[in-house]
């Protein structure tokens, strides 16, 4: 039996007792890729689900897609985004669509209801039933899609029988390669697997995720090849840190810290409790280096509260948040009390790791 690569990284207590805990591992990195810092295993490998969606909109943006199309920054969000599915999220869905031709019954990621409760409730009441463009995912098939359509119209994609989320079909042969050069993992080491939506997968180590946020925060320094990547890069972090609302929606992790730290963070979180974030130069302070930043919680973190205050707390050991910005987002981390259904205070949750410093 094997030592696990996670570690406790949050307890919730009652009175003086521990109750509960959650595992889990975290790894920092710098643009060069070396580990600047780590709690647990950085080398445990885990699927990044939703955080990989910026590099799976790399090889469209690369290709010039999103000036084809005539896409706007609001629009290449959405492309990266694992959005709430509130109306204006589907407008711009369909705005995407509408460009690039793709029709919504093209959408091969199923159909769920709305994550914006106030949405969701609004199309019960209206008892009108969800459509794939409010599925979290719409935007990234939409240009999964648009790519495919793009690549046919010029000759490079033969009309085939493959749907375009099969793991051969070559957009996705495309994005594989796309992620694991920027993650710094040979090809054939990056697992897959298939997301909830349909839609290939990747796993790959934490400090090989970290890696990778780095360098989409900072492309030149990381030696992005070729300059269209550096481009893209550049594209897709500054759509995601301008309309962070297209990438979350109300209330959600990544759409507040990215509202709040204007232009200096990236963050993408995906399902099971994963979150991947990049700091652009500068962020903690002038002349700062990129830096990126993976981690995962072993339990697949149901409600997501601890994936949220771990990444905070996380943020706040690196010195990238000022002592204000922690206040503003105090109400979901790092600490936070516990009440009962009579709102007394019972106790608290919080975060029990220190970061190793390499």
């Amino acid at each position: 039996m094997t030592d696990s690569p996670y570690l406790p990284v949050y307890e919730l207590t009652r009175g003086n007792t521990v109750e509960s805990s959650h595992d889990g591992a975290v790894a920092v990195v710098g643009i060069t890729g070396k580990l600047i810092a780590w709690y647990g295993d950085p080398d445990a490998t885990t699927f990044l689900r939703s955080s990989a969606k910026p590099f799976q909109a790399l090889p469209f943006i690369e290709s010039g897609g999103h000036e084809v199309f005539g896409l706007t920054p609001k629009e290449i969000a959405l492309l990266c985004a694992s959005h709430s599915g509130t109306d204006e999220h589907v407008a711009v869905a369909r705005s995407i669509q509408a460009k690039t031709g793709v029709e919504e019954g093209e959408l091969l990621c199923g159909v769920h209801e709305p994550m914006d409760p106030a949405t969701a409730s609004a199309l019960r009441e209206r008892k009108e039933v969800p459509t794939p463009n409010r599925h979290n995912c719409s935007g990234k098939h939409s240009g999964m899609l648009a790519y495919t359509k793009l690549k046919q119209r010029r000759g490079e994609l033969p009309i085939a029988d493959l749907p375009y989320i099969d793991p051969a079909h070559p957009i996705q042969s495309e994005i594989l390669n796309t992620l694991a050069e920027m993650c710094g993992v040979p090809v054939e080491q990056v697992a897959g697997g298939i997301d909830g939506c349909s839609a290939p997968n990747f796993a790959v180590p934490l400090r090989c995720a970290a890696f990778g946020f780095a360098r989409l925060s900072d492309p030149e320094t990381g030696c992005v090849r070729p300059q269209a990547r550096v481009a893209a890069c550049h594209t897709i972090t500054a759509a995601m840190m301008s309309h962070p609302d297209m990438v979350g929606g109300p209330g959600r992790f990544d759409t507040r810290l990215m509202m709040l730290t204007q232009g200096r963070i990236v963050s993408k979180g995906g399902a099971e409790a994963f979150e991947g974030i990049g700091l652009l130069p500068g962020a903690i302070g002038p002349g700062s280096p990129a830096i990126g930043i993976a981690l995962k919680i072993a339990d697949g973190d149901n409600r997501q509260m601890v994936r949220t205050a771990v990444s905070l707390e996380v943020l706040r050991q690196l010195g990238a948040l000022s002592e204000a910005e922690l206040a503003t987002l105090s109400d979901i981390g790092p600490c936070l009390p516990r009440y009962n259904w009579r709102k007394i205070q019972v106790g608290l949750s919080r975060p029990v790791f220190e970061l190793n410093w390499a």
